[in-house]
């Protein structure tokens, strides 16, 4: 870690400090020689990702459930487990070599009592299928996984009602709420709002973008293919 952000790693991450700094070597390590974090990110793995996701615990209430959508190599999901242990967190990951490290990782920093990992898509988790109830959670989070109509289409359904989908965005989340807030408002969200997250503890802030899940919005249920005259449906062999 630079010595220059150990204040405020260990105002972060408290008597944690020593997980946090666990998980970081094994996304330098372990990480890198799966491909799920570049060479190139290890110098500023604390700068870049643990630190700018561990802010974010602060539009996180306490106690709160929270499932992190395209979780990856686990940022933020696996960042606030660490720095907030009164969460309890699901990853939400389709890709096997991901799910593969994420299970690894969650075992190996004994986060099993907090943490667990979902293999599938967030539309996957939300449906849930015979022998699993859909998931859903207070607080549903997501890191540079898609524009923020997109994100809230296969978010907000994970999201519990009166919750909120917390999406950390980079430069362009001002403009992302201009161009789609119409389209996540009819996806059954609030009027999407921007935060700014650890001010005064790093800099620059993280840029958050929160959406109130307001109402149930029911998806459209694909249409049935039509009958033909002999009783068998168009395309049946």
């Amino acid at each position: 870690m630079p010595p220059e952000l150990a204040e405020a790693a260990r105002a972060l991450f408290g008597d944690r400090l020593d997980l946090a700094a666990a998980y970081a070597e094994l996304l330098a390590t372990d990480g890198v020689v799966r491909g799920l974090i570049g060479p190139r990110e290890t110098p500023r793995l604390w700068e870049r990702h643990l630190l700018n996701c561990a802010v974010v615990a602060e539009r996180i209430p306490d106690g709160a459930s929270v499932i992190d959508v395209g979780s990856g190599a686990g940022l933020p999901g696996l960042v606030l487990a660490i720095a907030r242990p009164d969460l309890t967190v699901t990853l939400v990951e389709p890709l096997a070599r991901r799910t593969a490290f994420l299970i690894e990782a969650v075992q190996r920093l004994g986060l099993t009592r907090d943490v667990r990992v979902f293999r599938g898509r967030a539309e996957e988790a939300a449906a849930g299928s015979r022998d699993r109830q859909p998931l859903s959670a207070d607080i549903v989070t997501a890191r540079a996984v898609a524009p923020l109509d997109r994100l809230a289409s296969w978010c907000l359904p994970l999201v519990a009602p009166g919750g909120r989908l917390v999406a950390l965005k980079g430069a362009s989340a001002a403009d992302e709420i201009t161009e789609h807030a119409e389209a996540v408002i009819r996806l059954g969200g609030g009027t999407p709002e921007l935060h700014r997250c650890g001010e005064g503890v790093i800099e620059p802030p993280a840029t958050a973008v929160e959406v109130v899940r307001e109402r149930v919005v029911n998806p459209r249920r694909p249409k049935k293919p039509k009958r033909s005259r002999g009783g068998r449906r168009r395309g049946d062999r």
